[in-house]
């Protein structure tokens, strides 16, 4: 039997991060600037990303680049990879992402690349928790209430995955 099935998702807009609540708004600030220590003189393009996790804890990361590509990493998985080795098991509730071009921030929010929200759902399904993902731009800003609606088909192999 045919079924059609709709993938579509609902997702907030912003005008400025001041229509955040106050821990985004922090969290916006931290991403901006994990930027100032990514490592990308190939592109001129710099990543930042702030992570909660569940404990209170903050990690920032920000893109790093290497001349024999694709050994280099996004600034999300960064964050996430040390979230992981600093404090295993515990679960992410909102990761915020920004970009700068000539270090002007860009002006549409930039999402994750795929890699990075297949990393971001073996988070959420480690953690068994939804993750907020908030993307930044100098006009505008989107929420997403989980990464896995960003990434309808993923692949996880963790037992137990969220559903």
């Amino acid at each position: 039997m045919k079924v059609v099935k709709d993938l579509g998702f609902k997702f907030i807009e912003y005008s400025n991060k001041e229509e955040l609540n106050s821990e985004d708004i922090r969290l916006v600030d931290l991403a901006i600037d994990a930027q100032k220590t990514s490592y990308s003189p190939y592109s001129k393009f710099k990543v930042g990303a702030a992570l909660l996790l569940e404990n209170g804890e903050i990690i920032q990361g920000s893109n790093q680049e290497n001349g024999a590509y694709p050994s280099g990493l996004c600034a999300e998985r960064v964050a996430i990879f040390y979230a992981g080795a600093k404090f295993p098991g515990i679960p992410i509730k909102t990761i915020v992402i920004t970009a700068s071009f000539n270090n002007q921030l860009t002006i549409d929010p930039i999402p994750p690349c795929g890699a990075c929200r297949q990393v971001m759902i073996e988070s959420r399904n480690i953690g068994k928790k939804p993750i907020k993902v908030i993307m930044v731009g100098s006009q505008k800003i989107y929420e997403v209430e989980d990464v896995a609606l960003l990434l309808p088909f993923n692949f996880s192999n963790v037992n137990d995955a969220v559903k």
